[in-house]
């Protein structure tokens, strides 16, 4: 009896989970050309390449479960039947997990101090992941049959899985080494490089543990379709381990922790421009004048003035006898001093 639940159930979860990874990765590339417009030409394009995939990627995905639940829905042969669509999401997976692993092989190349030799075996691996996936693309599209496929070309599926989950796991451990061989005691940037080295850890081991997991249900299950739901999220995981190393630089400078911390005076400037100065200290000095005046005691004088009127017509001015009277009844120390 056919298992509906563990073919096209397991392809509609796995689509739907990695249609919600894809809008994380395009909200991933958006933040990056905000925050970095004048990185290097290079690093754009590599970004602008892993979208681009990664859009394809999903494209493909729906297509091949429009042509298994909507197009020739409730025909149970079609179980068996492999799209050319859903071949293709193994080729697109392994191009841009390509371009990822190859960005990390060359951070490990410039740690290492240029180290050529230790970058090679690597590349090597990165490469023949890719021919063991581009393989096993090509034979699904000319097979058209999962049961054939398996019985001919288990090898090609399985080699591919297992070179990435390798490869994942060595360029985990090396960055980490490098970033731990960096350190120096007492070193303000201690902190930047256990940072880096948690990045790592963290992006290297969801990497892994998701091709692990495709891998482990493949050899256990290769008859029904939870294997390839899970390699739908593979490219999603390495899309997002790159944009997120890429858009988390600006959180590891070293004045980040100054700018972000709980004293008073954090956030305050400490320089205005001369822009700044024109247009803004005329009415910084009126606020302040107007506080002042508002807060300050009043003081109301009232004089009253005696003249005397000679015979002459002449008026002479007597002694002034000022009233002083404060508002401010609370003020009477002040009064005295006056």
């Amino acid at each position: 009896m056919v298992d509906i639940g563990r073919t096209f159930g397991a392809l509609m979860i796995g689509g739907i989970i990695a249609t919600l990874f894809c809008g994380i990765t395009q909200a991933q590339v958006f933040v990056f050309f905000k925050m970095y417009p004048n990185d290097r030409f290079t690093l754009k394009l590599l970004v602008l390449a892993v979208w681009l995939l990664d859009t394809l990627h999903t494209v493909f995905i729906t297509h091949s479960l429009w042509d298994h639940l909507i197009e020739h829905f409730g025909d149970a042969s079609r179980i068996d039947w492999v799209p050319w669509s859903l071949a293709l999401t193994i080729a697109l997976t392994a191009v841009l997990t390509f371009g990822v692993h190859w960005f990390f092989i060359y951070r490990i190349y410039k740690l290492s101090d240029n180290n050529i030799w230790l970058c090679i075996p690597l590349g090597a691996m990165a490469c023949a992941r890719v021919a063991f996936a581009c393989l096993t693309t090509v034979k699904l599209v000319t097979l058209r049959s999962l049961t054939e496929f398996v019985r001919l070309y288990t090898w090609s599926f399985t080699s591919g899985l297992t070179l990435s989950s390798v490869l994942d796991i060595f360029i985990t451990a090396l960055m980490c080494w490098l970033l731990r061989r960096r350190q120096n005691k007492n070193s303000s940037m201690n902190y930047v490089l256990d940072a880096l080295m948690l990045y790592t850890f963290e992006n290297g081991a969801l990497t892994m543990a998701a091709t692990c997991m495709s891998l482990i249900t493949w050899l256990t299950m290769p008859h029904n379709l939870i294997f390839m739901a899970i390699h739908f999220v593979i490219s999603k995981f390495y899309a997002n381990s790159l944009l997120t190393t890429l858009n988390t630089r600006q959180n590891l400078k070293p004045g980040h922790r100054t700018q972000n911390s709980n004293s008073a005076t954090a956030h305050k400037p400490i320089m205005f421009t001369e822009l700044f100065k024109q247009s803004h200290l005329k009415q910084f000095s009126t606020t302040v004048h107007d506080e002042t005046h508002t807060m300050a005691p009043q003081l109301q004088v009232n004089v009253d003035q005696e003249t005397t009127t000679h015979a002459s017509g002449t008026e002479e001015p007597q002694k002034s006898i000022s009233e002083l009277t404060w508002k401010n009844e609370d003020d009477h120390e002040a009064m005295k001093k006056v």
